[in-house]
Formats: C-alpha cells, sequence, structure tokens
C-alpha cells in the first residue's frame, strides 16, 4: 500500500509529540511492508527525522508574510525567492515552536478554511507533485488543522483522505475567542472531505466529538514505538527521575523542579537525581532559566540534556528510574509513555487528560497538579521496591500488548483497507 503522510515540519529542535507521533506512524508502517512518503509543510525536516521524500510545501517564510501582507493577492515572485532561500527557512527553524497563536491567526485559518488565493497557489503545486509522481492509495493528514488540504485535493483527486486528532484546541483555543470560533465551525464545515478521523486515545475521542460534533465515526489507533529498541535490564542504581519533553511552563517542569529540591532538601530519597531531555526553543529561554534557579542548589544532582536529537530518546529512558510529566494541559496521548513503558519504566503523572486512560496501574496518578503532590507521588513509589517493581512489570506489558509499532500498524492498516 502507498501512503502519504502529509505533516507540519517543526523544525526538529525539541520534542514535539504530534511530530514524532507522525515518525512512528511513518516507520511502523514501512516496518510492516507498506510505501510511505512524508510530505512536510512549513519547514524542512531536518536530518534528525530521516523521513522526508518530498519538496517543501507551503513554507513558512512565504506563507506567512503572504497571509500577513498579500491576503488577497499573491506574492511577488522575487520575493518568494528569498524567502524560501534555504539558508532563510533554516533561519526560521530557529525561531519554530511558538505555543502562541498570536499573529498566526491568518495562516491558521487560511490552512482550515483552504479557500485564499495564496492557499490555492501551495496546493496547486502540492496536487500537480502528486499527479505526475506515483498517486498514493492513502492520503494522511497529521491534524485537523491542515483541514483545507483535505477540501481541496478531493475536489481534484479521487483518494482516500484521513485525519488525525490530537491536542488541536491547545493552539485554537489559544487565537482570540473570534478567530477560535471561526477556526472550529470551518473544520466542522470541511469534515466532509475526510473519510476517516483518527484519535490517539478514547479520551481525545470524546473531547473531538465534542469540539466538532460534525464528525460521525472516530478510531482510536494508540500510537506505539518499536520496543526492540527501548528494552533495557534494571533501572540506574540511583533513583533517577525523568522529563522529556519541550521545557517550557505548559508542560510543568517547574512543578516538577519544585518537587524535586523539596526532596533533596528533606533527603528522603537518597541519592535522588533528575534527568532533564526534550529540548526548547528561543521563547523558552527565560522559562529554563528561572528552572536553572530553581534547581540550583542541587544542580549536581541534575543531567540535563539541552540539545534534542531523535537518536537520544532509547538511550535516555535507560538512564532513568520513571517518567514525569506535570503538564497543566490534558493531553490526548503522551508518546513519552509509550517510550517509557517499552523501557520497563513507569509514569508518575497527574490524573488529567488521557492519563488516566494511558497509564493505567503502570504508575502512580496525583491530584491535584502541584509540587506538593508530585513529591508525595514519588515517594510513594521510589521507597517502596513492591510498588516500583509492580508499576514497571505493567508498564512492560502495556508496551507489548498495546502501545508498540507492530499493534499500531495493523489497526492503520485495516482503516486505510476498509477506504
Amino acid at each position: 500500500m502507498k501512503v502519504l503522510l502529509i505533516v507540519p515540519g517543526a523544525g526538529d529542535t525539541f520534542y514535539c509529540g504530534n511530530c514524532f507521533r507522525d515518525n512512528l506512524y511513518a516507520q511502523a508502517l514501512q516496518n510492516a511492508g507498506h510505501e510511505v512518503s512524508i510530505m512536510p509543510l512549513y519547514l524542512p525536516l531536518a536530518e534528525k527525522s530521516e523521513q522526508s521524500n518530498t519538496p517543501l510545501f507551503f513554507p513558512a517564510t512565504t506563507y506567512y508574510v503572504a497571509q500577513k501582507f498579500f491576503k488577497n493577492k499573491p506574492v511577488p515572485r522575487f520575493l518568494r525567492t528569498v524567502l524560501e532561500a534555504p539558508f532563510v527557512l533554516r533561519l526560521a527553524s530557529h525561531f519554530s515552536g511558538t505555543t502562541s497563536a498570536k499573529g498566526m491567526e491568518n495562516m491558521t485559518l487560511s490552512m482550515i478554511k483552504g479557500d485564499d488565493i495564496n492557499f490555492v497557489a501551495q496546493i496547486e503545486k502540492v496536487i500537480e507533485w502528486v499527479e505526475n509522481t506515483e498517486r498514493p492509495d492513502v492520503i494522511h493528514l497529521s491534524t485537523s488543522m491542515l483541514i483545507g488540504l483535505a477540501k481541496a485535493i478531493k475536489n481534484r483527486l479521487d483518494i482516500p483522505i484521513v485525519c488525525s486528532l490530537q491536542d488541536e484546541e491547545v493552539w485554537l483555543d489559544s487565537l482570540e475567542e473570534e478567530h477560535a470560533r471561526e477556526a472550529w465551525k470551518a473544520i466542522g464545515n470541511n469534515v466532509k472531505f475526510v473519510d476517516r478521523f483518527i484519535a490517539s486515545s478514547e479520551f481525545y475521542k470524546a473531547v473531538s466529538f465534542a469540539r466538532i460534533p460534525e464528525i460521525q465515526t472516530i478510531d482510536v489507533v494508540y500510537p506505539g514505538v518499536n520496543i526492540d529498541k527501548y528494552q533495557s535490564s534494571e533501572p540506574p542504581d540511583n533513583p533517577t527521575i525523568g522529563f522529556f519533553y519541550r521545557a517550557n511552563h505548559e508542560n510543568g517542569l517547574d512543578i516538577l523542579a519544585n518537587a524535586f529540591v523539596q526532596l533533596k532538601t528533606e533527603n528522603s530519597i537518597p541519592n535522588l537525581k533528575l534527568k532533564i531531555g526534550g529540548g526548547y526553543t528561543r521563547e523558552n529561554h527565560k522559562f529554563v532559566s528561572h528552572i536553572q534557579n530553581i534547581l540550583k542548589p542541587f544542580m549536581s544532582d541534575v543531567i540535563w540534556s539541552e540539545d534534542y536529537t531523535l537518536k537520544e530518546h532509547p538511550t535516555f529512558y535507560k538512564e532513568i528510574s520513571l517518567i514525569c510529566a506535570p503538564l497543566r494541559f490534558e493531553e490526548g496521548f503522551g508518546l513519552y509513555l509509550a517510550e517509557s513503558f517499552a523501557a520497563g519504566r513507569p509514569a508518575v503523572v497527574p490524573d488529567t487528560g488521557s492519563f488516566r486512560e494511558v497509564v493505567g496501574d503502570a504508575g502512580v496518578l496525583y491530584a491535584p497538579n502541584d509540587s506538593e503532590n508530585l513529591a508525595n507521588a514519588l515517594r510513594e513509589i521510589l521507597l517502596d521496591s513492591a510498588v516500583y517493581q509492580g508499576c514497571s512489570e505493567r508498564a512492560e506489558l502495556l508496551s507489548r500488548e498495546r502501545y508498540n509499532d507492530v499493534v499500531a500498524s495493523r489497526k492503520l492498516e485495516n482503516i486505510y483497507s476498509n477506504l
């Protein structure tokens, strides 16, 4: 089967859950013998991803300028040439990863509605590329925020379209209220151009039905990793808390930092360490400095991998005792959980979003989400070897039965085949 996966390129400078999920889908399908092409939009995928095999479409530099200054007319050719130069796109990658939609309203709505002049100019290039290369059996959109592509493609090409759903509200609800309402309404209007929707969890399936009532059916496909890459022996001798996500306020690294300092100050867990990975972007520098200031008294017990790479993933989980993600938002699925469970490492997470569904009894859930309750949860699992061992065994079981690439590829194959 030939699958074209269309994804928003994020520059590969930090851990992006949806980007990593898309790579996992591609790898799982390729390992199952399917032919997969990944088409990046906005920014090129760096060598770290090693998956892109199409040209870059909707380049972020040109498309942002088009939506900001040329709403109803095409961008001049000379300006497009400058904006799409490789070094300009590389520079844009260093500024990518903002979690605020401020200034991106027009670009966001354009990709969802799929009807303005500059969108049409870009989608024509996509359709021309698809028509002039080997046509895919299925086109899979990474997010409903690209649903304008489905509208344009369906009007020209008789190819089934699948669309993933995960955490769209994190971006869309950060728009001004008027624009957010317009975006959700436009997604609903374009649902008819998608043949099948896929959510990353039962939790997010319910969220999607509530936010986009026009959708009739949603399949759940839990993302999964290649467990052979992550399988590990015993955890490290010194109890080590792992945080592997982008270092920002939304992901709660400050909550973990304060809990860690509390545990170190009272010395209730001897030789406790903290390992941080996942990277960050320029807009996170102030926050990272704040975290470093919190951790300063015990920085000798902190291992911080500031440079994010995909190759870092398997090694990271083998060097921790458990994964911790004190998120301030309700996440559809945390891929770090699939990775951690593959290594037999349990989780300590707040009782919010999909965590109860995804983690189950393979870790400890706590509420409310503050540093004191997190510290209590960490004591519970790290000071009781029976609790830790039980959670670890159940984590490995979930990895084998639910969160691995073989299970994910079979579910995707079934959905694609039925189309």
